[in-house]
């Protein structure tokens, strides 16, 4: 079985961090985002991906160039100007000859792809999308169906007045080839907006499968710190989670007067000094090192990240390789050194 991913964009809506790693690279638990996304589908018997990509393409073939599975190759399809979510799988369709997944880039997901193949072929779809339930459908696009779970229409983000049902598009997709039939070659084109209202149009069998597995679409700062700080709670499943409460890496060098209270991960060789306070939910990257009588609380530190002493790190983001100034303090921040003044708020 093979999945397409669409991890192309320069993901604006996750800035200031994705001005230094395209978004499906930014760390999560310390590994690459993309990276839990492929175990997940390698767990389904998933043994193909391609990765439909038109953004910093080079940190992705770096990455994964000796694959992160044995059991799992990856093929890559290159955008040279962005077509949207259909565009792009049409151009990687060259590399898929039967029922195939889709992936939303920017969603993290422990749903069971087995269980959702199982529903696609037993009701002889053509497409199956997956659902998840939200409180506040506004901001998505709600999918209507039938008490058999065919999809009767769409609703592109309906004003309260207009909604009808709280189950959205959660961005996974179970295609059948023939769908790419649907797709326009090289031009910019949507499942949302084209292919699967012209499936609708044509009585084709579209289905839809409510899933009530965790699902978050991580594409800003704020949901991306909620999922690393729901996968060290236990709130969603990934094999590249550890399972202590408090992790340390190997190398890791941290002083005796230090406290930790978890869930709490600290990467490889870092180094805590004297009376440092780190206070969980909390990830700290490779090669981090924390100066005498700082607090970490609730935060997320990237790799290669000096903190001076006496600073205070609450409930912020900091990307690889900046440099904290002593009795520093920083407080619901999104914080990337490299990125252009003004862009530093969450």
């Amino acid at each position: 079985m093979k999945a397409i991913i669409l991890v192309g964009g320069e993901g604006t809506r996750l800035r200031p961090l994705t001005y230094s790693v395209v978004k499906s690279m930014v760390p999560v638990i310390n590994r690459p985002f993309l990276e839990h996304v492929l175990y997940h589908l390698a767990e389904h018997d998933i043994n193909e991906v391609i990765l439909a990509m038109g953004y910093k393409p080079d940190s992705i073939y770096t990455y994964f160039k000796s694959g992160p599975l044995p059991s799992l190759r990856i093929t890559y399809s290159l955008e040279a100007r962005p077509l949207g979510t259909a565009g792009a799988v049409k151009l990687a369709g060259e590399y898929v000859n039967g029922t195939f997944f889709v992936l939303n880039g920017d969603v993290f997901t422990d749903i069971d792809y087995t269980s959702m193949l199982h529903f696609h072929r037993e009701n002889r779809a053509i497409t199956t999308i997956a659902l998840t339930h939200v409180e506040d459908p506004t901001k998505f696009g709600v999918v209507e169906t039938d008490k058999d779970g065919r999809v009767r229409r769409f609703i592109e983000k309906p004003p309260p007045d207009r909604i009808t049902t709280h189950w959205i598009n959660a961005g996974v997709y179970i295609l059948e080839p023939e769908v790419l039939d649907y797709i326009p070659d090289k031009e910019f084109y949507m499942f949302e907006r084209g292919v699967f209202p012209s499936l609708l149009e044509k009585g084709k069998r579209v289905f839809a499968y409510q899933s009530t597995s965790y699902w978050i679409d991580m594409g800003t700062p704020a949901k991306y710190h909620q999922l690393n700080i729901d996968m060290l709670k236990g709130a969603c499943l990934s094999h590249l989670c550890p399972a202590e409460h408090i992790a340390v890496g190997e190398g890791s060098a941290l002083d005796q007067t230090c406290t930790i209270a978890g869930p709490v991960l600290i990467g490889r060789d870092c180094r805590v000094e004297k009376d440092v306070h780190i206070s969980g939910p909390t990830v700290i990257g490779d090669c981090c090192h924390i100066k005498q009588g700082s607090l970490i609380e609730n935060s997320l530190l990237w790799h290669n990240i000096i903190i001076g002493s006496q600073v205070s790190v609450i409930n912020s983001i900091i990307a690889s390789g900046a440099n904290i100034e002593d009795k520093s303090r920083l407080q619901d921040q999104t914080y990337n050194h490299e990125a252009p003044a003004g862009n530093g708020g969450k």
